[in-house]
């Protein structure tokens, strides 16, 4: 006993949730590893260890060669932990062991670009769809009175027969902004079981909306629901049609500016310009918007096809949609409506940046 600690000594040292994305195709996904730092509390990304992981059991390296490394580049609080001391969330870039990005490593294309386009200063904001599911079904279907009626009462629905999980999504928002990542708003989709939540430009001067930063906030928001919802049992689904029939799809609408876009008087012929630019660029983006997405944009349920491209104001079955406040300021944002719930946010951001920013 003697050669124990005494226990007013102890202190409890901080936990570092490493995620990162896995080399999976068509659809990478988040894979995640704790580390207990040598630290009781965290303040900058140099605080956080480089770390390493088996890549051939992600779809990363071969058995033979199968070191990967863990660079982390992003952080945040987090509250999914609830003991004692310090705890955080940290988005890693996957190297290979001679120092090179991986492959699967999109975060860094990104950040490549937008180091290319300094002075642009583009923000964005996603729309993240997705649908609750119990084994094989959504959640609900069918409930005491059977399966939902047609779509239509459900969007932004109040009531037990409109709405399946709110309890899953109130606590995931907020976790969110304990976290301190830019959340700026929920609401029931068109299909029952179906949900969306925001996160980026809000408004809030101190806070940065770039590109990366937003990415990065989405897969630790992504990360925070799947976790949240783990808890309760149910699955998150981010398919792009998670119901076949007449049920809407789920996508992940980008909404994104640069300082071309929100220049008063001129912002609108910017927008069209990047809108050509997009035009042009249509059928190369549309393979990085998400797999299965033929099965969203099928020219109904508030999408326009995947074979076509075209913009509109206030045009929700548009590929590009041009706000009706944009219009009438000549200047602001534009959303675009094609990326799917599944896609990745880094390649939608890089289409964007390549299309406005160059």
């Amino acid at each position: 006993m003697g050669s124990q600690k005494n226990i007013n000594e102890v202190q409890v040292l901080a936990t570092a949730e490493y995620i990162w994305l896995d080399g999976a195709s068509p659809t990478q996904d988040i894979r995640t590893k704790t580390r207990i730092l040598s630290t009781h509390s965290a303040n900058k990304i140099e605080d956080f260890p480089e770390w390493g992981f088996d890549g051939s059991s992600t779809w990363q390296a071969h058995g033979s060669h199968s070191d990967c490394v863990l660079k982390p580049v992003y952080f945040c609080l987090n509250p999914l932990r609830t003991m004692a001391g310090n705890h955080y969330v940290v988005v890693c870039e996957v190297y290979e062991s001679d120092g090179q990005p991986h492959s699967s490593n999109a975060r860094h294309n990104l950040k490549e670009l937008l180091n290319k386009s300094k002075g642009t200063n583009p923000w964005i904001g996603f729309e993240q769809e997705y649908t609750f599911f119990e084994y094989t079904r959504p959640l609900g279907w069918p409930d005491k009175g059977g399966f939902p009626e047609p779509q239509g009462p459900f969007y932004c629905g109040v009531g037990e027969n409109k709405v399946f999980g709110r309890d899953i999504v109130e606590e995931h928002m907020d976790v969110c902004q304990r976290a301190g990542l830019s959340f700026y708003g929920i609401n029931a989709e068109v299909m029952p079981s179906q949900w969306e939540f925001q996160v980026g430009y809000r408004g809030v001067s101190s806070e940065a909306s770039d590109p990366l930063s937003i990415s990065d906030q989405m897969w630790i928001a992504r990360y925070m629901l799947k976790m949240v919802a783990e808890k309760y049992g149910v699955i998150v689904s981010f398919s792009n049609k998670p119901m076949p029939g007449d049920w809407n799809g789920a996508g992940m609408h980008t909404n994104f500016s640069t300082n071309a876009t929100r220049e008063k008087g001129t912002g609108l012929d910017a927008i069209n310009k990047v809108v050509e630019n997009l035009k042009k660029n249509h059928s190369k983006d549309i393979r990085k918007y998400g797999a299965g997405l033929e099965e969203r944009l099928t020219g109904l349920h508030e999408t326009c096809h995947i074979g076509q491209f075209r913009s509109g104001v206030s045009d929700r079955g548009a590929s590009i949609r041009i706000p009706l406040q944009t219009s009438q300021n000549s200047c602001g944002y534009f959303e675009d409506r094609r990326p799917g719930a599944n896609a990745d946010p880094y390649k939608v951001s890089a289409c964007l940046v390549e299309a406005a920013c160059f």
